[in-house]
């Protein structure tokens, strides 16, 4: 099998958790599967100059606000329409909100209560209680695909997050094929998932975190497993 490529969609900061944590959980997810990755940082304000079709998977990865929120939303809209296998963590599920919203609901005006604070339809806002470096009970919801990865109903993850889903507009966004896969005991939703798309997965939490001590993540090896298996239907 050829080399895997992947694109790191974020503005890399070395002083953030989960930005230490993605090459380790890549590794041992490359490991576990015997397969060779290249993970590229992709900074939000370079992926308009960038050929995403190059890479085998698109991870749009934690800490906001981006550099360019265009430019995370131009990576997410190429992996849905392209069916091209795809991760968010935190801002990345931010922003997989607000790009669907936008480009499927056809709310132009949706928006990122943390860069748009006055923005009238604000799909991600506030959390009632920030989830600042804490590890906490995730619901995985019966028969999502998370689920099966996971092959359990009950995770423990870590976060480092103010902003989710605005609840307001719960109903609307999530009837399909855009679907909830998980909340928490608050009933917030915690985790996406696309039921027309072979992998468009986007978790507010952040599986990247068990990689800092040396623990693997479920998630991150089917996403790596699933751009392996892209890369063989693709021909690349």
């Amino acid at each position: 099998m050829k080399e895997l490529a992947i694109a790191l969609v974020g503005d890399f900061d070395d002083t953030v958790p989960a930005h230490q944590g993605i090459p380790p959980s890549i590794d041992l997810a490359a490991e576990d599967l015997k397969i060779k990755v290249t993970a590229t940082w992709l900074g939000t304000d370079k992926v308009k100059d960038t050929d995403l079709s190059l890479f085998d998977g698109i991870w749009c990865v934690p800490k906001t606000p981006y550099v360019d929120p265009e430019g995370a939303l131009t990576a997410i809209r190429y992996a849905r329409e392209n069916l091209l296998p795809f991760l968010g963590t935190c801002g990345g599920f931010q922003h997989v909100v607000v790009e669907y919203a936008r480009n499927v609901i056809g709310w132009s005006d949706a928006a990122h209560g943390e860069s748009s604070p006055n923005a009238n339809r604000q799909v991600i806002s506030e959390l009632s209680c920030a989830l600042i470096e804490t590890t906490e009970t995730i619901n995985l919801f019966p028969k999502s695909q998370l689920a099966r990865i996971y092959d359990t109903q009950s995770i423990q993850e870590g976060y480092r997050c103010r902003y989710g889903l605005n609840n307001h507009f719960r109903e609307a966004l999530l009837q399909g094929p855009l679907v909830a896969a998980a909340d928490d005991d608050t009933t917030e939703i915690r985790a996406v998932e696309l039921t027309i798309h072979p992998f468009f997965i986007a978790t507010l939490f952040q599986p990247e975190r068990a990689a800092l001590s040396g623990k693997r993540s479920p998630l991150i090896n089917a996403f790596i497993n699933a751009c392996a298996q892209n890369q063989g239907l693709s021909g690349k």
